[in-house]
């Protein structure tokens, strides 16, 4: 067994306060998936961004918000999001509450920031 803890990230992506990642499945792990847990803190979101491949949240904890081009969405504990490879998007929490999702994308997805 791997004990993986969260740790604060500095990524020039995220804004509006602190932001955890843990990895659940590292490079290394797994065959075919990235997949993490990202805690926001309230207000915390990441900026406008896609990925290459499909991006799937599950929503673990709190209350946040997913953005596209077509505007917000609230989310809560137990929904699922899912983003279409390319799709401009961003989330974070609202600025009431923290909020946490597990992310999934395919192995070897990259990320392009967009704002």
């Amino acid at each position: 067994m791997i004990e993986v803890p969260a740790e604060q990230s500095n990524h020039p992506i995220f804004v509006g306060g602190q932001v955890t990642t843990q990895p659940l499945v590292a490079d290394d792990m797994g065959a075919h998936f990235n997949i993490s847990i990202v805690n926001f803190s309230p207000g915390a979101r990441n900026k406008f961004h896609s990925h290459s491949s499909d991006q799937v949240l599950l929503v673990t904890a709190g209350s946040g918000i997913v953005a596209t081009d077509g505007g917000e969405t609230a989310v809560n504990v137990g929904d699922m999001i899912h983003i279409p490879a390319g799709e401009k998007h961003w989330h974070g929490a609202t600025k009431e509450s923290a909020f946490s999702h597990i992310s999934i994308t395919q192995l070897g997805s990259t990320g392009q920031q967009l704002e």
